[in-house]
């Protein structure tokens, strides 16, 4: 069996000093590879190609059978690192907390303990007849998140 070690050394040195950054890597019990890569300015196939040689240049088929798959952080994929947070600052974001509430809003702020978003609420002033909207900037926790997804609206 391949160690995830070795194959996580062969990629930070692929990424080392570029635009590109790790966001997930396993290495199965069969020696199934699968790295998932992404950068600020997003990754196109070639990217995923050039990587997938160069790890392949570096591990030694002979010695180690093995089945590898590069690709970019999809979509719809939840966030792993905190460099697709960075990525997605201002767009609208949904968090789902551990407590199994979700919240939905534009992502302002990040940094290494927590995010900070603007959500939007419906609220009912006192004496008014109808419902107002308003905005209001909340904070969670990393420890608080369950899960992190971009939203993606067509219009």
């Amino acid at each position: 069996m391949l160690d995830r070690s070795i194959v996580n050394q062969i990629v930070d040195s692929y990424l080392q000093g570029s635009e590109y950054y790790l966001v997930d890597l396993k290495v199965t019990s069969d020696n199934r590879i699968q790295v998932e890569i992404d950068s600020l300015n997003g990754i196109s196939l070639d990217d995923c190609v050039t990587l997938s040689r160069y790890i392949e240049s570096k591990l030694d088929r002979e010695k180690d059978d093995y089945e590898l798959e590069v690709s970019s952080a999809g979509l719809s994929s939840p966030f792993k690192v905190l460099k697709q947070y960075e990525k997605n600052m201002g767009k609208e974001i949904e968090v789902l907390t551990t407590e199994g509430r979700k919240r939905t809003g534009i992502l302002n702020s990040v940094t290494t303990d927590a995010i900070g978003m603007t959500i939007e609420k419906t609220i009912k002033e006192e004496g008014a007849k109808r419902k107002k909207n308003i905005q209001e900037e909340i904070t969670i926790s990393f420890n608080n998140i369950k899960t992190t997804k971009l939203i993606i609206r067509f219009k």
